[in-house]
């Protein structure tokens, strides 16, 4: 009989077991845990060891069984099993191939990424909060290096007695503990970072299979910043799927039909809004899946139906389902905000079809008797959006709106920012009877009611004209006695800073806040947090705010760098003005992030000595000084006269060492 010897402990370990079950082969399954075994449902033709194997025990293991193929599908972090099993491979002649698991390439920008515990442990060094550990037992103990640790980390591991020991001797124990089995949904992990007051979550790149997104998210949500460990260096292998095709030729097995799983969009939730694709995959299906109000909208084909939305949630119906003609059933269409774009990579492996549906947007659009083409479009439903200022920069926008006060808090917050006199047209319960479209001013629909989920098209002609660079006049900004980067400074500034769109910055000496609202119209995706010590320059970045409707800025009244201990830890720093703690805001910055941009200006000879010997001494790179001067003509009679501004030293920098 074939042979073959598989090193599991993971997800893709369970499914390519699973897979081998009841095939021509006797497959030996290793995993490391009691707990490990469980998890994998024995055969005739499928047999479990637990327990932690070196490379002599692995070595003799295979000599015992004399595999065609060893098959390594361990965690990706676990890279000393790797290279023993890679070693015993080698000794033995044995045929090795190694199982990888997809990474997860989504939002990360928000995350401080570090090479190892060690590097983890070190940044928790320099912050203050409470910390979730979500990497297992076996490296707990490096964490209690953290200076009150005891107080501050709570770990998550799984519920097994080795790991609740290990974790109690260390002294986690009580409410610092949480025995559970992951992978979780992010609605869990939220829940668990807010009960918690969380203000770090330490994890792996475990990729989907281990939930990685659905932390990564719910960090998002909650303000909570993840201190992402690296990955090893990847090395070359397959996936589950190409293991099993691997299995099945080497082995003559007839390949078993895989799963017909149809992820399809059903448009605005009418009949009329499906297409005939659509229906098709309905009438054949032998089963459907999706949210309630889906199925029900697709009764009429009186197939059997399962209900769910949780990507995990949908993932195991599929796997676990005995009928192979599946169709998962999404609202509207599948690659516009979609819970497509989170199931399919749990499920690469069932290579599902992905039929589009007609979108709300498409649908609205067409109702409206507009195009969408060249409109902004955005979503408010159900994540944060910073849509006034991208609404103040496109002359169209079609937003989508949830819950209660989706639509008057829209209206609201464009009337409060100064765009209450743009014409807006909302749509509701679009392609079912009680349809509605309304048009006005944002400021004349404001005391209008409005279904939890609609549309809103906003249309804003003066955009086209707005400019798009950086260096607004300074006449823009409302002014007293507060001291004001003039508008030249602030364009050097801003291309020195080099701002992504979801940056997240602090702007420390904030003065008027003219650096701090450029700054957050670049980063339109992003927010700042504006921080100033003087009370009557915190009350007129607020009128500022106000007044050019830009409201991804927080103001932060204090001295840094005490002020900034609470914040989220910042892509990007710019420092206008430092109190004679420049040396400490600095280090402080560097510890919440270690690779953070930095930009700072000064106009005395005294701070940019400081400066310069501070950036000496702290680990950064790519430094950069400018001195900035300017000339501003003035008409004296028939003649124009140049008047010296005073010149600025706009200094440059981003968090890392040179080797880096």
């Amino acid at each position: 009989m074939n042979k073959a010897l598989l090193f599991a402990g993971t997800t893709e370990g369970r499914l390519i077991a699973q897979g081998c079950r009841g095939k021509d082969i006797e497959l030996t399954v290793c995993v490391a845990t009691e707990y490990g075994e469980a998890l994998i449902e024995p055969g005739e033709n499928v047999r479990v060891l637990a327990g932690r194997k070196d490379q002599a025990a692995m070595e003799a293991l295979i000599r015992s069984t004399g595999p065609a193929l060893v098959l390594d599908a361990t965690h990706p972090y676990a890279t000393e099993v790797t290279k023993a099993l890679q070693a015993a491979c080698d000794r033995t002649g044995a045929e090795y191939v190694r199982i990888l698991r997809q990474a997860d390439h989504g939002d990360l920008s928000a995350c401080v990424f570090v090479d190892d515990t060690k590097g983890a442990v070190a940044y928790l060094n320099g912050t203050e909060g409470n910390v979730l550990l979500t990497v297992g037992s076996k490296e707990l103990s490096a964490y209690t290096a953290v200076p009150d640790w005891q107080t501050r980390l709570y770990a998550r591991v799984l519920p097994l007695r080795a790991s609740l020991e290990q974790a109690d001797e260390l002294g986690f124990s009580g409410s610092r503990l949480i025995c559970m089995q992951g992978p979780f949904t992010q609605e869990i992990n939220e829940a668990m970072l807010r009960m918690l007051h969380i203000r770090y979550l330490v994890t792996k790149d475990t990729g989907a299979a281990g939930g990685f997104a659905e932390k990564i998210e719910a960090a998002r949500a909650c303000g909570v910043t993840p201190i992402v460990i690296r990955r090893p260096a990847e090395e070359a292998g397959i996936g589950v799927a190409q293991c099993l095709a691997l299995l099945a030729d080497r082995f003559g097995w007839a390949r078993e039909k895989r799963k017909d799983v149809t992820i399809l969009g059903v448009g605005m939730g009418s009949p009329d809004t499906l297409t005939l694709g659509a229906e098709k995959a309905c009438r054949e299906a032998e089963l459907i899946v999706g949210a309630k109000r889906v199925t029900e909208a697709l009764a009429r084909f009186k197939k059997p139906t399962q209900n769910a939305v949780a990507p995990r949630d949908i993932e195991r119906i599929l796997r676990e389902a005995a009928c192979r003609r599946i169709v998962v059933a999404m609202s509207g269409d599948t690659g516009f905000y979609s819970g497509a774009k989170g199931l399919l990579p749990l499920i690469q492996d069932l290579e599902p079809r992905v039929f589009p549906g007609i979108s709300s947007i498409a649908y609205f659009a067409a109702k409206a008797g507009t195009s969408w083409d060249d409109a902004l479009l955005l979503s408010a439903h159900g994540r944060p959006c910073n849509y006034v200022t991208k609404i103040r920069k496109a002359p169209k926008t079609i937003l989508l709106v949830g819950g209660d006060g989706g639509v008057a808090e829209v209206l609201s917050a464009l009337h409060e920012n100064g765009l209450g006199d743009l014409i807006v047209t909302v749509g509701e319960n679009l392609s079912y009877p009680e349809e509605r479209l309304v048009r006005g001013t944002a400021g004349a629909l404001q005391g209008e009611t409005f279904a939890p989920l609609a549309l809103i098209l906003v249309e804003n002609p003066k955009a086209a004209k707005a400019a798009a660079t950086p260096g607004r006049p300074d006449g823009d900004f409302l002014r007293t006695e507060v001291p004001m980067t003039k508008s030249e400074v602030r364009a050097v500034t801003l291309s020195k800073l080099r701002l992504p769109k979801d940056a997240l910055c602090w702007d420390v000496g904030a003065g008027t806040g003219s650096v701090s609202l450029e700054i957050a119209e670049a980063a339109e995706d992003g927010h700042v947090f504006a921080i100033e010590r003087k009370k009557e320059a915190c009350a007129l970045i607020e009128e500022n705010k106000r007044h050019l409707g830009v409201t991804n800025v927080t103001v932060v009244e204090g001295s840094a760098p005490a002020a900034l201990v609470d914040l989220p830890a910042p892509t990007h720093v710019f420092i206008g003005g430092s109190g004679g703690e420049l040396q400490e805001i600095l280090e402080l910055a560097l510890r919440r992030n270690p690779e953070a941009r930095i930009v700072l200006n000064t106009v005395t000879a005294e701070t940019f000595a400081l400066a310069v010997t501070a950036l000496k001494t702290l680990p950064v790179r790519d430094v950069e000084i400018v001195e900035l001067s300017v000339s501003r003509g003035r008409q004296v009679g028939g003649y124009h006269l140049m008047t010296a501004q005073n010149p600025v030293y706009i200094l440059s920098c981003r968090g890392g060492n040179d080797h880096a």
